[in-house]
């Protein structure tokens, strides 16, 4: 399948049957949640609507991300098949992982100098970096080099755009990325802040919207603004959600509603394990291929 292994991470936040069906195997971050490790299966350790269930009534999960004995074991089975690897991270502006997988990396290039590892930092998260992945995979697909592929990630990784809106702010405020008083003041004014991710791959606030009916405008809008051709957009959109199904499918119908030329229906996922333990329940994400993200 193809002239190289694509890798990735857990949180590209794609299904279990996804990676099998795309044969994109994956490394697992973890978290600890009431005292005990899991990693970050997909949802198999703790199912979804359970974990987020637990955050509601007081848990706060703790993440930590993939080591670099852990990466050298993922590494390690493909080189001695003989095969090059590209592996594809989360963002290094959301964790420290790709620093990670470097090491690893060259750990590995001095135990197998025959082989090919090149580790890329997506600059994604969530479905987002899964949508990466998934055109990555495409031209693997298509028996693209690796030279190639790395050199198309490098050129399009900037283009696929990341919007979150939240109805709920209580993760944030527990994570220190919002204030307690402005977390009061939200929910109180029923504000649901609308983010995305900028060229640093970094999560950025971009705006306050008064109430969720109006986050799920703006989000779309921002797809009409943002995405190649508009609202002729012809490629393909991907979301996530955390214990918020209803509110993605309305942002969805209103995209295959408007958008007339999607590469087949809007993919919804969940949002996994260890980016939920930071968002909490109630976000909605929404991903597309569009202009280059700057700022």
């Amino acid at each position: 399948m193809g002239k190289f292994i694509l890798t990735c991470c857990s949180t590209a936040d794609m299904s279990r049957e996804y990676f099998d069906r795309r044969h994109i195997p994956f490394v697992c971050f973890h978290y600890t949640m009431d005292g005990i490790t899991y990693p970050d299966d997909l949802g198999r350790s703790i199912p979804f609507d359970q974990f987020y269930n637990r955050i509601s009534k007081g848990s706060t999960p703790v993440t930590s991300q993939v080591n670099v004995d852990e990466y050298c074991d993922f590494f390690e089975p493909f080189l001695k098949e003989g095969k090059d690897i590209l592996h594809l991270t989360l963002s290094s502006g959301i964790s420290g992982t790709y620093n990670s997988a470097c090491v690893a990396r060259e750990e590995m290039r001095a135990k197998y100098p025959d082989r090919t590892i090149v580790v890329m930092d997506t600059l994604g998260a969530s479905s987002g970096y899964g949508l990466l992945v998934d055109a990555t995979a495409d031209l693997r697909d298509k028996d693209v080099s690796l030279e190639d592929a790395v050199r198309w990630v490098e050129e399009n990784r900037l283009r696929v755009h990341h919007w979150f809106f939240s109805t709920d702010l209580t993760s944030f405020k527990r994570g220190g990325r919002i204030s307690a008083t402005s977390a009061m003041l939200g929910t109180v004014l029923n504000i649901c802040p609308l983010m995305n991710i900028n060229d640093k791959g970094c999560l950025i606030p971009v705006q306050k919207i008064r109430t969720k009916k109006k986050a799920i405008q703006e989000i779309v809008r921002m797809m009409e603004l943002h995405a190649d051709g508009g609202i002729n957009y012809s490629g393909k959109c991907f979301m996530s959600h955390s214990a918020c199904e209803k509110d993605a499918k309305e942002v969805a119908l209103l995209i295959e509603d408007r958008f007339l030329h999607l590469s087949g229906p809007v993919v919804i996922n969940n949002v996994g394990t260890v980016i939920g333990a930071h968002t909490g329940p109630g976000t909605v994400a929404l991903f597309y291929f569009g202009d280059k993200r700057e700022g």
